[in-house]
């Protein structure tokens, strides 16, 4: 059975609001996506929409800017964040899998 998204993983903000939430202009944020730091989704007219995971990570995409860490590092960074958790998921569901434990 398929789990439902989250809220926060809705992609359904429009870049507008984004650059409101964020305060990171439309260039900056589409500039992120060209550096694939963030992945939105296009709509049917051609629209990007967002998640609030999005904008978590554009929110902290941005702090690291302003402390000097460059775009390559943080895509760095967030590869290995990824890749860690993608790990730690397949070792829950073999755990699960061997010892028939199910998340509630």
């Amino acid at each position: 059975m398929e789990k439902e998204p989250s809220y926060k993983d809705k992609k359904v903000i429009s870049i507008g609001v984004v650059s409101e939430l964020t305060g990171l202009t439309e260039r900056k944020i589409r500039y992120y996506e060209e550096k694939n730091l963030i992945f939105p989704e296009r709509s049917n007219r051609g629209y990007r929409k967002y998640s609030f995971r999005d904008v978590e990570r554009l929110m902290d995409i941005a702090d690291q800017r302003e402390e000097g860490v460059t775009t390559k590092e943080i895509k760095h960074e967030l590869s290995k964040k990824e890749k860690n958790e993608a790990k730690q998921k397949m070792i829950r569901g073999q755990l699960n899998a061997r010892f028939g434990v199910q998340k509630k």
